[in-house]
């Protein structure tokens, strides 16, 4: 055994882990994609996409600490639709399409099968979004993560015309904020999560709860609602006047981002809430103002429209089998 093996990086495991990630990213390619697995760099030409004055839109982001309940259960296959969601939503909200994503994993022992279906996963996340796998990095961290232990982050770059950009800047006083249903917790607030039922209530993830349908741990592990189709989708049809992608911060820390001055919120609350939401505020006691600053609610992405324009997202997500939600209006900000 090399000296390198011993201190607990295994090169040829991370050269069998290439050939499977390399499969995995081929599934993703479009005619677009010039360059394969194994280069310094992924080449993407975006000339033949029928951009006229092309503007780049990139974000980078993690799964968070909802990586740790994937490692606790030993399902490793969906983390990955959650990281190209937190990136490819954010993207999306400038109008922006998905051209392309790149993935970060850093683990304490290479084990080919669970770098596979972490993989899997983000290409599983790629296709919902409309992307190609471009590239990636694993690298193995022994002395930072236990063997079991990994972190991962993710890079995606979209393409969007110059006056197509959508950047709230036509918000005003008397729109409408539509907001689209989340799939449950998505990827946000799970230190709080695992704080409130798996610290202090000492619920077991193999647990089956009535109200879920499903074990909590099923229901922890939910992949994280991708957006993008049916926002550019929307977008063809609905003059949308802002996007707001609702991750860490929930609706009061996210919406306001996309606001000229002079406007605010006022939401009124009403939609259907999950009962996962429902089982941590009452566990937890936690107040409603925490809840709503830490979670989505059940809206993970937010719609904002003229009053004129708002049966047509509707008539758009009802067509693409979203539902949706009116959650309040713009109004003038006197303070």
């Amino acid at each position: 055994m090399s000296m390198y093996r011993k201190a607990g990086v295994d090169i040829q495991g991370a050269s069998d882990s290439v050939k499977n990630i390399t499969r995995l990213a081929r599934s993703t390619y479009n005619s677009s994609v010039l360059s394969d697995i194994g280069g310094f760099s992924g080449l993407f030409h975006a000339g033949g996409l029928g951009f006229k004055d092309l503007v780049l839109a990139a974000g980078a982001d993690g799964v968070g600490t909802k990586v740790l309940i994937a490692q606790k259960m030993g399902k490793h296959d969906t983390v990955g639709i959650d990281l190209v969601a937190m990136n490819a939503d954010d993207v999306v909200t400038c109008g922006a399409r998905p051209l392309f994503f790149l993935d970060y994993l850093a683990i304490g022992k290479l084990n080919p099968e669970v770098v596979a279906e972490i993989v899997k996963g983000v290409a599983e996340g790629c296709s919902q979004a409309g992307c190609v796998l471009l590239g990636g990095e694993t690298a193995q961290m022994p002395d930072i993560y236990g063997p079991d232990e990994y972190d991962l982050a993710g890079f995606c770059v979209g393409g969007v015309e110059r006056d197509q950009i959508i950047d709230g800047s036509k918000i005003v006083p008397g729109d409408v904020l539509i907001g689209l249903e989340s799939s449950g917790i998505h990827s946000n607030g799970y230190s709080l999560v695992r704080k409130v039922l798996l610290e202090d209530a000492k619920l077991d993830l193999d647990r089956h709860i009535p109200e879920f349908g499903r074990t909590l741990g099923e229901e922890l592990l939910e992949p994280t609602r991708i957006y993008a189709p049916a926002v550019l989708e929307l977008v063809k049809e609905v003059q949308v006047k802002g996007l707001a992608h609702v991750t860490g911060g929930g609706i009061p820390g996210n919406v306001p981002r996309v606001f000229p001055e002079g406007v605010r919120m006022k939401i009124s609350w009403n939609w259907p809430v999950p009962p996962v939401f429902e089982m941590i505020r009452e566990i937890g006691r936690i107040p409603d103002e925490e809840m709503r600053a830490v979670f989505n609610m059940g809206i993970g992405m937010v719609v904002i429209v003229g009053r004129e324009q708002a049966d047509r997202v509707f008539a758009v997500m009802k067509r693409l089998g979203l539902k949706a939600y009116e959650m309040g209006e713009i109004e003038r900000d006197d303070l």
